[in-house]
């Protein structure tokens, strides 16, 4: 089991007289920066020339330079850029201006695992994960408490990349709930692994199933959509809460009944096969290779575009947009845009 950390394992003012140079501005960006300069580091934003983002950083206090600008002025840099355009970007913009005793950080270890980015060994190389998305980082912070991290050290050229990367974990507000101690390969196996065959891969295709199976049995869409779909954050909610025993102490006998006596005949053994070859595939690279030949310019996104319009499309998203219609929090896009 991995250590967990806390506020007093923490020392901030290890990040005084560095400059943090955050390279990106969008859901994590935003969050990582604001909470640190709350806290009172010295930090920077670095982006691509004609970035949305640009106006928005200075509009927020930052000063905003191109990446390789940020990277040359700053002692630690986080890249939180989407994964596919990550080693492009380090090779252009970061590489050639990273010092001797800078720190290199991420939130995601996949570019560093799958050897897409090499650094230098005279930096250190660290990961702080925020368990939540970006919005959720800063509104945690806001509110005196914070999102749960990760923490991973790759690399500790000054003996000190630990440290550091807990000071930056308690600059954000991660340390007021817990850091926990992982590796680069862990994070990125377990994060791909359950991002895929079970928070988004699993779930939506378990509700949309659900969805269909109704429909095609002539039951009314809108039914379906609420049974199978609306009513998963009811449940997803009370797990959240107190775990499944809290769960099924708070739905009814029937529905307790029947999770146990229908779950295994949904979730089965050749369930368990797939979801093994889902983690060797994560384990072995080749779910990052195809994802990567897809995402590149000459792949152009061909299929991932194609995945999305036909995912758009299907009969569970237009009824919901008109059952989401009839809730007093249909409007508020910030959990999108943001």
């Amino acid at each position: 089991m991995g250590k967990i950390f806390y506020q007093e394992d923490c020392e901030l003012s290890l990040l005084q007289g560095k400059t943090i140079a955050i390279i990106g501005y969008g859901s994590q960006g935003h969050a990582h920066a604001k909470n640190l300069k709350d806290s009172g580091c010295e930090v920077i934003i670095g982006l691509y020339a004609g970035s949305k983002s640009w106006a928005k950083a200075e509009a927020e206090g930052f000063a905003v330079y191109e990446s390789a600008e940020a990277a040359k002025k700053a002692d630690i840099i986080m890249i939180l850029i989407n994964d596919e355009k990550q080693a492009k970007m380090y090779k252009e913009n970061i590489a050639p201006n990273l010092q001797a005793g800078n720190m290199l950080m991420f939130a995601h270890g996949f570019n560093i695992n799958f050897g897409l980015i090499k650094p230098p060994a005279d930096v250190d190389v660290t990961m702080i994960a925020p368990k939540g998305p970006g919005h959720t980082v800063r509104s945690e912070y806001l509110a005196g408490k914070g999102v749960p991290c990760l923490i991973a050290v790759e690399q500790d050229a000054t003996g000190q990349a630990q440290q550091l990367a807990l000071a930056y974990a308690l600059g954000i507000g991660g340390a007021r709930a817990g850091v926990l101690e992982t590796t680069f390969k862990t994070e990125t196996e377990t994060d791909l692994f359950g991002e895929q065959a079970v928070l988004c891969g699993g779930v939506c295709a378990l509700m949309q199933a659900g969805f269909e199976t109704l429909v095609e049995a002539g039951y009314d869409p809108k039914n379906a959509y609420f049974e199978c779909i609306h009513e998963m954050k009811l449940i997803v909610d009370l797990i959240y809460q107190s775990g499944f025993a809290g769960m099924r102490y708070s739905v009814s006998n029937t529905a307790e009944y029947g999770d146990y006596v229908t779950g295994p005949k949904i979730i089965t053994e050749d369930t368990k096969k797939a979801m093994k070859q889902i983690l060797a595939d994560i384990q072995d690279g080749t779910f990052a290779k195809d994802f990567l030949a897809d995402m590149s310019e000459s792949g152009g996104q061909v299929h991932f575009n194609a995945m999305r319009r036909k995912a758009a499309a299907h009969p569970a998203e237009v009824i919901g947009e008109e059952i989401r219609q009839l809730y007093s929090w249909n409007g508020d896009d910030k959990l999108i845009n943001n």
